[in-house]
């Protein structure tokens, strides 16, 4: 079995003390996700499910029949909120996308796989009802940050006609993990995560998409894309690595780690035009 160094996890995973200046990231998101919600076009607090929790912002694009981008956020399954990341929508507005942020259930008072869920049903939802928004419920592609990134790669491996018999085969058209947890057995011997997150074998097993098998692109489902920062911890771009070798180049395709950034500024840059990641979002969603 496996020994985990739980000083050296703590000191991998824990990002806000990798990244001393976290906090400017943070306070430039709220304040650019603010911006973006007084847009009035935008329709907020949409409910996908009953919980007070399953709730979903919709961002539309200027034309109809767009291509539709899901971003879920991280914070470890157990903090932040869909309001921190408005921001993400402008930016993919302006390239046409119609840009849906929902929110999930935290951790301790529900466990990763009650999320995933949660994510699955917010993504029926989308795919039963975005027409009506302006979306083309045939051009979905999610992009998920750290826990987000692992919703993300979940969500490209779900049995959609076993959830729901009215829904396709290949949902989602997509993926994008932008710094993602592909394996939670590493998570659940991080001591400063422990606590919230509560993590069993049975769970990690359940809920590490690395250890699933690989979704058939021969099945009709979509890509996966994954990406990490430069400057982000060995245990970040392994994680990063990890997918790929688990579910091969066919259908990870992409597996880059982008120079320079860190666990937070890799989310500045998915917005930035031009810049690598925000070129491999507009990708997917054009594909």
């Amino acid at each position: 079995m496996k020994k985990y160094d739980g000083i050296a996890l703590d000191a991998m995973y824990n990002n806000r003390a990798l990244v001393p200046n976290f906090g400017e990231h943070f306070s430039r998101w709220v304040a650019s996700s603010a911006a973006a919600r007084q847009k009035k076009s935008c329709q907020l607090d949409l409910e996908y499910g009953e919980a007070t929790s399953e709730r979903l912002d919709i961002f539309p694009a200027a034309s109809p029949d767009a291509p539709v981008l899901v971003f879920l956020h991280g914070g470890y399954w157990r903090s932040l909120d869909k309001s921190d990341h408005s921001f993400i929508a402008p930016a993919f507005n302006k390239t046409g996308a119609c840009v849906v942020v929902p929110n999930y259930a935290l951790c301790p008072e529900v466990t990763i796989p009650q999320i995933t869920l949660q994510m699955v049903k917010a993504l029926a939802w989308v795919y039963r009802n975005i027409a009506a928004h302006g979306g083309d419920p045939k051009r979905i592609t999610v992009a998920g940050h750290s826990a987000g990134g692992h919703l993300a790669a979940m969500l490209l491996a779900c049995h959609w006609n076993a959830y729901a018999p009215d829904l396709p085969h290949k949902l989602l058209k997509n993926a994008l993990s932008i710094s993602g947890l592909h394996e939670l057995e590493s998570i659940r011997h991080t001591p400063f995560l422990q606590g919230a997150l509560r993590l069993t074998p049975a769970q990690v097993k359940k809920a590490s998409p690395a250890w699933l098998p690989a979704p058939s692109i021969y099945a009709g489902r979509g890509i996966l894309n994954s990406v990490a920062g430069g400057a982000e911890s060995a245990a970040f771009i392994a994680q990063n690595e990890l997918i790929q070798k688990a579910w091969g180049k066919r259908v990870v395709p992409v597996c880059e780690v982008l120079p320079n950034l860190n666990h937070f500024s890799i989310l500045d840059a998915l917005i930035q035009p031009k810049h690598r990641l925000n070129q491999l979002a507009n990708a997917l969603l054009s594909a």
